[in-house]
């Protein structure tokens, strides 16, 4: 199949990846953008998962204040001060901060959800859907939905990216990861606002 140098411009200026990864992207996509796009974001998926074991000993720490009342800090890890210098990084941790600042997550990803925490939301969406009348397979389905609703609710990774609410910031984390090839991490956050 041919593809044009257009075709393989447009999209590498959407994601910002090499122009070989596009083009293999785009030729095992038949030339659909869209299908293009899924396909580098599994790769980026895959390529994040190699790197798992490796350490994140560099980084920035971001910082965000929106209008006096709300500030955040997040720190974001990589593998090397090379990575942690370069210009799409910190944009990336700065996009993190705002994400904090406009969404207020709780934790970073489910697993940091207690127990009981999780015990009690369960017991709602149980109750909720028991006063319907539904079947325990059912209740079963709505719990569960209702569980990976909360979780884009409180959960960091699993939140909507405010800028683009199709993708989740894990799907942004791993498109930052597939553009440096490194390994990168949303260590921590904190965010402050004024009650008043």
């Amino acid at each position: 199949m041919n593809i044009s140098v257009k075709e393989i411009l447009v999209l590498r200026e959407k994601t910002g990846l090499p122009m070989m990864e596009v083009k293999s992207a785009l030729i095992e996509a038949g030339g659909d953008e869209e299908k293009a796009i899924n396909i580098l974001r599994k790769k980026g998926i895959a390529k994040s998962e190699k790197r798992a074991d490796r350490e994140t000993t560099n980084g920035v720490i971001d910082s965000y204040v929106h209008s006096g009342r709300i500030g955040v800090l997040t720190e974001v890890l990589s593998e090397t001060d090379f990575v942690a210098k370069n210009d799409d990084f910190k944009a990336f941790a700065h996009e993190i901060s705002l994400q904090i600042a406009a969404t207020n997550p709780k934790y970073l990803k489910p697993e940091e959800i207690s127990a009981e925490e999780l015990e009690k939301e369960k017991e709602i969406y149980t109750a909720e859907a028991k006063s319907c009348g539904k079947s325990k397979e059912i209740i079963d389905k709505i719990v569960e939905g209702k569980l990976a609703t909360y979780y884009a609710e409180v959960c960091l990774l699993n939140q909507p990216y405010f800028r683009d609410p199709k993708k989740t910031i894990s799907d942004i984390l791993n498109e930052i990861v597939a553009k440096t090839g490194e390994k990168i991490v949303i260590s921590r956050f904190v965010r402050f606002e004024l009650s008043c």
